[in-house]
Formats: C-alpha cells, structure tokens, sequence
C-alpha cells in the first residue's frame, strides 16, 4: 500500500478517491486549498471510511508550502486534481486558467522531482480531443483540437508530463482522460457542490429538483444528433474514482507514459439525462431552450477497451443509479 498524495482533494472527484483509496488501505494526504470545496469533505470522508486523511489546507502552487508537505509526508504517488474546470469560464478568464493550471502542474513535479517521488496520475479529459476526431474517441486519436482553453490546459499538462518522463526513466505518468463525471457517494455524503451557479449539468438538475434554481437552461436543441441536445459519456462518480485505484496499481510496475480514457462508451443526451432523472426520482424537471455554449460539442463519449484490457477496470453504474446517487446527496444537503 502507498502513501498518496490528491490535490485538490476535497473536490467532487477527489473526494471519491479518496474514499475507495482509503478503503482499499492506502493512506491519503491531500491538499486543497478549498477555492471550490469545503473542509467539511475531510470529516465526511472520514465517516464513510472510519479513517482520517491528512488534510493541508494549500494552493498546489505555494512553493515553500508543498515542500513543507513534502518534507513532513513520505509521498510515494500523487494524483493531480487541483485546477479550475468549468470550460464556460475559461472561455470568458481564459488567462487565470492558464495560470492556475499550468503553475500548480509545474511546481507539483518540480517539488516531486526534488524529493524523488516518482508516480503520478493526472486527471485530464476528453476535451483534448476536441472535434479533430470522430466517436468514439480512442487513446490514439488525434488530440489539440481543443475547443477551449480549459481543454488547452489539460493538453499542454500531458504534454509536460510527457516531457518530463521522457526525461526521467524513473518517472510514470497516467494520463487518465475523463469523460462527464456524474453522482456521488451512495451514503449521500459527498457529491458535486459546485460554488455558484452550476457548470455542469446533474448539478443544475438537482438544484433545479430542489426549488434552489426555477428551470434547467438546456444549452442548444439544434445539434446533429437524435434529439438535437448534446450527447456525453456520462460516467458514475464512484466507478472514476475505482479507475484511479487500478491507475495506482499499475503506475507500481510502469515507467514512462501511459493513457487511459475512463467513461462507459455510451453518449446520452441531455434530454435523455432530464427524462431519466424524473423517472428514477419521481420528479418534474422544468426547462428552457438556451443559446448554445462557446466550446460544447454535438458528441462526445469514449471507446473504453484499453482500461478495460490494461487496468482490468470497468465502468459498473447506471444512468439510474447516476440520478439516484446525486439526488441522495443534494437532499442531504438541503
């Protein structure tokens, strides 16, 4: 078992993997420094779990403070989350994205680097691809074709990291590319809690469930695909999470660089998104037809044979138990 470093840890995908890291007996540091989080993620993780990680409250590109962790934790992997992820924004503060992402990214390996720390995974994403490549997309299909500059950070970080293993023998890099991460943890403990207005769907659709907002703004009907709504490879917050597990597991035995797409295969619209949710929860969900949005494309979703093969990893979860799980949590949240 390894001693695992997760930045930005106490956000949605964090904090899942933390949990099944946790259970499969791994110990967990993490550091956030809860821009978009809240420190009460740490003691629900330690109530689903029954163990305590340690927390350092911390922004990934505070030099002096990650070398403090460094210093103080014997890190053996880490898993990069922290970075700003709302593609919608990044189109409108293009430049703090590229200077968040990329500086924390950057001082993550130098520090890692400097106290020999030799494995990390890295949480990219499908906008890599952009629409340079046709569905499903594949771990060999072409990437830079990004439609954002959040996409455009995630690229350039695989692109450093592919440098930096490249350079260092010793050094493995997972490259996970996720697709649209939906749910939560099943106790109704933790779940996405975005600050603000949502930037992904099943979180609007939750608070729109919850009286918080008073419709769902659908963005754009007038897409080529069956419904004219945008398809995306929805995946259970839970099953990403237990991709991270076997990504460890296999950064063990591996040097250089290695990617895996982490999704189900299968695109669903956002119509079809709204109508199971009513179905599985027994609710009305109003909406509106929006403009589309800068940088959305009509398909997205992921041929997932490599991890399967490779990671022995699977998702397991369905579209039902997606809506379930993140309505469990958003009534606990009321």
């Amino acid at each position: 078992m390894s001693k695992v470093l997760l930045t930005g840890g106490t956000g949605f995908i964090g904090s899942h993997t933390a949990v099944e890291l946790l259970e499969q007996g791994h110990e967990v540091v993490i550091a956030d420094d809860l821009s978009n989080s809240s420190r009460d993620v740490v003691n629900r993780i330690e109530q689903i779990t029954g163990k305590r990680p340690v927390f350092y409250e911390l922004d990934v590109a505070d030099r002096k403070g990650l070398a403090k962790l460094f210093a103080e934790q014997d890190i053996e992997a880490v898993i990069h989350f922290a970075g700003f992820k709302a593609v919608g924004e990044s189109v409108v503060k293009p430049l703090m994205y590229y200077r968040n992402n990329l500086d924390t990214s950057l001082t993550l390996l130098e520090t890692m680097a400097e106290y020999g720390c030799r494995r990390i995974i890295f949480s990219s994403s499908s906008t890599v691809y952009g629409a340079l490549s046709p569905c499903p997309f594949r771990e060999d299909s072409p990437v830079g074709g990004c439609s954002n500059p959040y996409g455009w950070t995630k690229f350039m970080i695989e692109k450093i990291l592919q440098d930096a293993a490249r350079a260092d023998e010793q050094l493995s890099v997972v490259l996970l590319r996720y697709f649209n991460p939906v749910g939560a943890h099943e106790s109704g403990l933790i779940g996405e809690k975005p600050g603000g207005i949502p930037n992904n769907l099943m979180p609007y659709i939750t608070q729109v469930a919850a009286g918080i907002r008073d419709h769902l703004n659908v963005f754009g009907d007038d897409y080529e695909t069956p419904d004219g709504t945008g398809v995306r490879d929805y995946i259970h917050v839970v099953d990403l999470a237990k991709g991270h597990v076997a990504a460890l597991g296999y950064a063990e035995t591996h040097t250089g660089t290695e990617i895996f797409n982490l999704g189900t295969g299968k695109g669903t619209s956002v119509m079809e998104m709204i109508r199971a949710f009513e179905k599985a929860n027994g609710l009305q969900i109003p909406y509106v037809i929006a403009p589309r949005r800068p940088g959305d494309l009509a398909y997205s979703y992921a041929e997932t044979k490599k991890a399967e093969s490779v990671l022995h990893w699977k998702a397991e979860k369905t579209i039902e138990d997606m809506c379930r799980d993140a309505w469990r949590f958003e009534k606990g949240m009321l």
